[in-house]
């Protein structure tokens, strides 16, 4: 029944690309999320009213995440073929994408980081300045905790946009579903191994999405 449903797909070749693109998808999402919430954090401490408002930095940041976030993911990877060579030592594969990935997606994540962290209560931090609470104590016991149902909810979001990415890395030989989706599907004709393809990547989609709306949910306290 299965093979006369999809007669060029094969199983093994669903699942390398399905485990390629979660590899992707997880190692670039963790980097991400550590970047995203170290340059949310510097956008808000330093901006205007910031616990170090300093409008210099907050002007570089801002335009350096502003410039990378508005990169179309194609030419950023074909920009970053020669830092990809030199940091990986090849152009294709799995691990070629991650760098590419990460760049594309942490700035887009800080933006959100800044957004969630402006949603605390600014009685609540100027309260906490004035009892002369540390600052690696207002970060990791005031802010990030308080802001955490937004972080969640954007690093979703994010999550969701680097199992996109990922498949358009794999039209240019980053492998993973994309690739196979490209190569086998459509280059060969192959309608049957890009709609399982296509499908396989909405059940990824489904269940971050689905997993991100449960955390969010339990986290919020309002």
């Amino acid at each position: 029944m299965f093979e006369n449903l999809f007669p060029h797909l094969k199983l093994d070749q669903l699942c390398a690309a399905t485990l390629e693109t979660l590899y992707m998808t997880a190692l670039s999402g963790g980097a991400t999320f550590v970047l995203g919430i170290l340059l949310g954090l510097a956008l808000f401490l330093t901006a205007r009213g910031g616990l170090f408002q300093n409008r210099a930095i907050y002007s570089v940041i801002s335009v350096l995440v502003n410039v990378f976030r508005s990169i179309p993911f194609i030419i950023l990877i074909v920009l970053l073929i020669p830092f990809t060579k030199t940091l990986v030592g090849t152009i294709l594969g799995a691990d070629a994408a991650l760098p590419a990935l990460i760049v594309g997606a942490a700035p887009f994540y800080a933006r959100l980081v800044e957004i969630g962290l402006r949603e605390v209560d600014k009685g609540v931090i100027e309260a906490s300045r004035s009892m002369g609470v540390r600052l690696s104590t207002l970060i990791f016991r005031m802010l990030l905790p308080e802001s955490s149902p937004a972080l969640v909810s954007g690093m979703t979001v994010t999550l969701i946009a680097l199992v996109s990415y990922s498949a358009m890395a794999g039209v240019i030989g980053a492998r993973g579903l994309g690739n196979l989706a490209y190569l086998e599907g459509f280059q060969r004709n192959h309608g049957d191994v890009t709609l399982v393809a296509t499908i396989m990547i909405l059940v990824i989609v489904f269940i971050i999405q689905f997993s991100g709306d449960v955390v969010t949910t339990r986290l919020d306290k309002r």
